[in-house]
């Protein structure tokens, strides 16, 4: 019987994001009524995008591009409120946000990543 004399590495298990994700989509739909939740989320969701694995990093990416993307369409839409064609901007800002919100939510509970984290609509 021979006894190594080197040390194995065994590559450390993948690291389990799934909480963090559920708490970001939590505050993102906290944000509506507080918005400082949104933010927090936000700062979660970099922090955590570089070092979970591809599954939950399709989640990160999607709640960062989700804030991006859904804070350019809310100055827009507010800055439209005048001509009132901001308040249908406004109104696709919620709608479209929930939805992102939930569907989100719905494949992390399922253990599946975003299909296109990347997407401007629904992902």
């Amino acid at each position: 019987m021979t006894i190594s004399a080197e040390p194995t590495t065994q590559a450390p298990p993948p690291a389990n994001d799934r909480g963090y994700a559920l708490a970001v989509y939590a505050l993102y739909a906290l944000g509506f009524f507080t918005v400082i939740t949104t933010v927090i989320g936000l700062i979660i969701a970099y922090v955590k995008a570089s070092t979970g694995s591809d599954l939950w990093r399709s989640h990160f990416q999607f709640q960062i591009r989700t804030f991006w993307i859904g804070l350019l369409y809310f100055i827009v839409g507010f800055a439209l409120l005048y001509f009132f064609i901001g308040a249908f901007i406004i109104l696709w800002w919620t709608i479209w946000t929930l939805v992102r919100i939930i569907k989100g939510a719905i494949l992390l509970h399922d253990q599946r990543p975003i299909a296109t984290p990347s997407s401007w609509l629904f992902g």
